[in-house]
């Protein structure tokens, strides 16, 4: 191997490109669930009741992570027969360029109900994208480390959500500083969505410059026909693992987030800003804690780490409504962020666990199909039903149950998985068939 190989191969470039990846497809995706608590709702599902609208802007949010499990299967499919790098590309193009087109849709006023329509096949191409992107990335890395720091280095990739969150939260905040509320919603909440065209091609230059994870090159000669099927064969109770070890994260992260800024301003009749600001001083703390999680369960292990975040969101979640509930602008963002650090706990160590339950020929699609699946039932959900838990009961209380019920059931599935800390990377591989003139 030439040193301009060696030297593309490091560890910290697969790293880098991972994270600048995912933080752009994170920003693409995040951008439209903060528009459909603020914008969306106004401009694409105009209604006379501000729940309602909001309602409906949040079921095409969830519009995008159902698409998600496809996207994850199809490029899981071809991740585990043709390689991560490619696949990765594709999935920064699609996300890249349907986000810019929702940034040029006309609205409800100029087309009528055309316009919601063209809105949510757009967030089904989002949806799609960001099922292949997790995956490939944190497999990316993950494949190219050891096993002793692979918590710490596999957690970066999953720092690009917090990454993306304060990106595309500190664009519409700037925005919010800087315009007023009707020039926000008459252009400018399309500003951030055309800055993604000029973010994707900043990241296709860094991506191309990477090479393919070295364990893939070893099983490339002999790739899984079919590795769904392998993988409902050999790792299905993996898959439930992941699934149930994601729904708390998932649930969480969204009522923090997101719901956040519906309970602030619609709730609470404060202005965007103060939800806005909160989570991006959050999201700054979140980034910089995931590695920190991940590399403590390089050392304790990935479940007690993990078991810490859960019980801690679910706990939290009734102390996040209180504070918010004080109307202040400090006690918000001290929920928001610590919520974000236990969240953090789960997420840190994440990428590592899911990608130590499969084998390498079947890794791509084990590892995207239990983290997508569960974005079906969490995620695309937690919005929506903590929304209408507070339009029936106009009441925290029964969200913060919603929230301490998911942690209840990642918990349990925590708990019966076993412990992969260090596990080889290479275990479950069929060995490459000889070929004529190989001599070994």
């Amino acid at each position: 191997m030439t040193a301009p190989t060696d030297k593309r191969s490091s560890l910290s470039r697969v790293v880098g490109a991972s994270l600048i990846g995912t933080t752009i497809e994170w920003y693409d995706f995040f951008l439209y669930g903060s528009a459909a608590a603020l914008v969306f709702n106004k401009l694409f599902f105009p209604s006379d009741d501000p729940l309602t609208g909001t309602l409906l802007a949040f079921l095409t949010y969830a519009v995008g992570f159902a698409a998600r499990p496809l996207g994850g299967l199809v490029f899981g499919h071809y991740g585990d027969r043709l390689g991560r790098k490619r696949l990765l590309v594709i999935s920064l193009l699609l996300m890249g360029g349907a986000t810019v087109l929702i940034g040029f849709l006309p609205t409800h006023a100029t087309i009528g109900a055309a316009a919601p329509i063209l809105l949510t096949v757009l967030r089904l191409v989002q949806g799609f994208a960001l099922g292949g992107e997790w995956g490939g990335a944190v497999l990316l890395v993950s494949e190219h480390g050891d096993e002793n720091r692979r918590g710490f280095w596999a957690s970066w990739p999953q720092a690009g959500a917090p990454g993306g969150n304060l990106l595309a939260t500190a664009v519409l905040a700037l925005l919010a500083a800087f315009q007023s509320d009707e020039a926000f919603l008459a252009w400018g909440w399309r500003i951030p969505f055309l800055l993604s065209g000029v973010l994707v091609i900043v990241g296709l230059w860094i991506r191309l410059s990477i090479s393919e994870s070295p364990l893939f090159q070893q099983v490339a000669d002999n790739p899984e026909r079919l590795p769904i099927l392998g993988v409902l064969r050999e790792h299905w109770r993996d898959v439930l693992i992941a699934m149930g070890a994601r729904i708390a994260e998932n649930v969480s992260y969204y009522v923090i987030t997101a719901f956040v800024l519906v309970y602030v301003t619609e709730h609470l009749k404060l202005p965007k800003g103060l939800a806005l600001n909160a989570v991006l001083i959050g999201s700054v703390i979140h980034f910089v804690t995931i590695p920190l999680w991940g590399a403590l369960s390089d050392r304790l292990g990935r479940r007690p780490v993990y078991l810490l975040g859960a019980i801690g969101v679910g706990v939290w979640s009734f102390a996040f409504f209180a504070l918010l509930d004080t109307r202040a602008f400090w006690p918000t963002v001290l929920a928001v962020t610590i919520g974000l650090v236990l969240h953090g706990a789960m997420y840190g160590p994440q990428a590592a666990f899911f990608s130590e339950l499969f084998a390498t020929r079947l890794r791509y699609s084990g590892a995207s199909i239990g983290y997508q699946l569960a974005s079906i039932v969490a995620g695309s959900l937690a919005p929506i039903i903590a929304t209408l838990l507070l339009q029936s009961y106009d009441s925290s209380i029964p969200i913060s149950i919603y929230v301490l019920g998911a942690a209840v059931i990642t918990a349990i599935a925590v708990l019966v998985a076993r412990e992969t800390r260090g596990r080889n990377l290479d275990f479950g591989n069929r060995p490459r068939p000889v070929k004529a003139g190989d001599h070994r």
